[in-house]
């Protein structure tokens, strides 16, 4: 099985604000293209053996598989949750000129 060469990245947080924090930072690092903030959902989920219901916000980040290690460390380094969700799926298929913009806008800076 090969590696994918993009890949989603999905995280939650319980504030827009938040939300765009981890965005632009992540944005700014170059280790994502594009992150998407999806409005208001409802998690139902078990913590500390309760069952929780909350409002979140879902952000998405388009990145390369190369920079994930990365964009992981950033996002618990930012993330205020103890166990923020972190989940990469593999991108199959995409358009061409998409994903070579995503591969140029997640490529490190290399000093000159």
């Amino acid at each position: 099985m090969t590696t994918p060469a993009w890949l989603t990245v999905l995280t939650t947080t319980d504030s827009e604000e938040k939300a765009h924090a981890l965005a632009q930072g992540a944005v700014e690092a170059r280790l994502a293209a594009c992150v998407q903030i999806s409005a208001p959902v409802t998690s139902v989920y078990r913590w500390r053996n309760a069952i929780e219901t909350t409002e979140e916000w879902q952000v998405l980040f388009k990145t390369v598989a190369e920079r994930y290690d990365e964009l992981e460390e950033h996002l618990r380094a930012a993330h205020d949750y103890e166990t923020p969700e972190i989940i990469a799926t593999p991108v199959v298929r995409g358009s061409e000129r998409y994903l070579a913009w995503v591969t140029a806008e997640t490529a490190p800076v290399t000093a000159l």
